[in-house]
């Protein structure tokens, strides 16, 4: 029980809170090309000397994703875990073809 500042009677507080927004990381291990995803997919929006990463929007589940040149990404606006989990796996649907390869260097 709270202590009401002013009359200084007992209060109990019992909030009614609703999940709007969950944030999550995820790391593909790989570097992508974002001017390359950014050209093929209307729904990215990557503009460097602004931001690092490119934003995906995802409609269903309602959720943006930064993307991120080496392979990281934020999901943000997803309500559920699964949710997190469908957005993603649509992102890599879209990013797949958008990995960048090094080539192994020789040693001496």
């Amino acid at each position: 029980m709270a202590k009401n500042a002013k009359s200084g009677k007992r209060v109990e507080l019992k909030p009614v809170f609703k999940i709007e927004n969950i944030v999550a990381s995820a790391d593909l291990g790989v570097e992508l090309d974002l001017y390359g995803i950014a050209k093929a997919s209307p729904d990215v929006d990557y503009e460097p000397e602004q931001f690092p990463g490119a934003i995906c929007k995802i409609h269903d589940p309602k959720t943006a994703l930064l993307l991120f040149k080496n392979g990281k990404i934020i999901c943000t606006g997803a309500k559920t875990e699964a949710d997190i989990k469908r957005a993603i796996d649509q992102v890599i649907k879209i990013v797949r073809n958008y990995i960048i390869e090094h080539k192994e260097t020789e040693s001496k």
